[in-house]
């Protein structure tokens, strides 16, 4: 079975093309930097890769240019349409309608879009790549992966809000967690490279969007993000946790309207509202020049998860592995270095020539006198996703 793989992120897509059951990967490539001037595209296969540098002023027009290539006579991967079986979705908000996969009907598409609400940066583009999708492959299922699937083992006393009870209830207000399918899939994985089922683990995904996860043997325990994908950690354009009485004077004082307040926290916030750039690459080169608010701006940021790292530690009792995942998290040891600093309380002792180090497979980056086991995972969200509709698939 050939599924093709669409993970649209608030500012990226990911694509693979899969043969499902074998993990054959046929082409990949990722759309990076959307609505930027200076967008790219990354197309590779077996025997052919290319990197276009240009801007992609939407989601629609980054996925209109995968399909191109997919298609291309030359390099494509595929020579038809009706060489796809399947398109796996990745949607990142499935509120309380959907808990697990589920192959994409009207019904469902309404809901993904009613859910657009809770986010905004998201889902909006998730059902984007449906409408495309279901365009140009008319003949293949169609199935949607949610991120929120992940954490519905986050045990009540973690995922109720302090609020009348009827809101909970009723109206379903709660914290849903994000990011499940990359959670899911590192720590599996080092569950499995541990050979340690039973285990406290902090998963860490930083990317454009940031989250941090608690994990008690292989469940998500409790969860950053929340009711919507914009609280926690700091992220690329959105601000992570402000106390919400700034909302009330920004509106009553400052004559913000809310629509204005929601772009601003989830659109002109973050490292972007700190220092004008989104992109975390572009922030530490301006950090290494001596730019102090690029500077203030990661030390902000390390801080917030020092936070949670200790928070998460408290709850769980313990911590035995923490993973550090994503575009940023795999890639950044200036951020994995100020992190894991002056951490020793809690067994947290960072070897910095392995954190310097790179890779393209997991790897440990403590030292032997580390308590806590350390880890670098790629995350893969594509083939959990592929592996999450070919299972669907084969059973429904």
């Amino acid at each position: 079975m050939n599924i093709l793989i669409i993970n649209t992120g608030s500012s990226s897509i990911k694509f693979q093309l899969m043969h499902m059951p074998s993990e054959t990967v046929l082409c990949s490539g990722m759309v990076d930097r959307i609505g930027l001037e200076n967008g790219n595209l990354k197309y590779t296969k077996v025997d052919y890769e290319t990197n276009e540098i240009q801007q992609f002023s939407s989601h629609r027009k980054g996925l209109n240019r995968v399909i191109e290539l997919l298609l291309d006579p030359a390099n494509g991967a595929i020579t038809d349409v009706n060489e796809i079986d399947a398109v796996g979705h990745r949607v990142v908000h499935g509120g309380t309608a959907f808990s697990e996969t589920t192959i994409i009907t009207r019904e469902v598409k309404d809901k993904i879009g009613d859910l657009s609400q809770l986010a905004p940066l998201h889902n909006p583009h998730n059902l984007e790549g449906i409408l495309i999708a279901e365009e140009l492959f008319p003949n293949a299922k169609q199935v949607a992966v949610f991120d929120t699937a992940f954490h519905q083992t986050i045990p009540l006393k973690a995922r109720k809000y302090a609020i009348p009870d009827e809101f909970y209830t009723d109206h379903g207000i709660q914290l849903y967690g994000f990011h499940g399918t990359s959670h899911k899939y590192v720590t599996e994985k080092a569950i499995s490279f541990l050979d340690k089922k039973v285990a406290k683990m902090i998963s860490i995904h930083l990317g454009n969007g940031c989250s941090i996860t608690a994990v008690h043997n292989g469940k998500s325990m409790d969860h950053s993000l929340g009711f919507a994908p914009s609280n926690g950690l700091i992220m690329g354009s959105r601000s992570g946790d402000i106390d919400h009485s700034m909302i009330f004077y920004l509106v009553e004082s400052l004559g913000y309207s809310l629509r204005e307040v929601n772009d601003l926290l989830n659109k002109k916030s973050g490292m972007l509202g700190l220092t004008g750039y989104s992109d975390l690459r572009e922030i530490q080169a301006k950090a290494n020049e001596g730019d102090a608010k690029c500077r203030l701006a990661l030390e902000m940021n390390a801080y917030r998860i020092k936070k949670y790292i200790g928070a998460y530690s408290s709850a769980m009792n313990g911590l035995d592995t923490l993973i550090f995942t994503a575009g940023i998290g795999e890639n950044s040891s200036y951020l994995r270095e100020l992190v894991c600093s002056e951490m020793d309380f809690l067994g947290i002792d960072l070897d910095m020539q392995k954190n310097a180090q790179k890779s393209h497979g997991i790897r440990e980056i403590q030292k032997g006198s580390s308590r806590v086991k350390i880890l670098v995972i790629p995350t893969n969200e594509e083939l959990e996703i592929a592996k999450q509709t070919f299972q669907l698939l084969k059973t429904s």
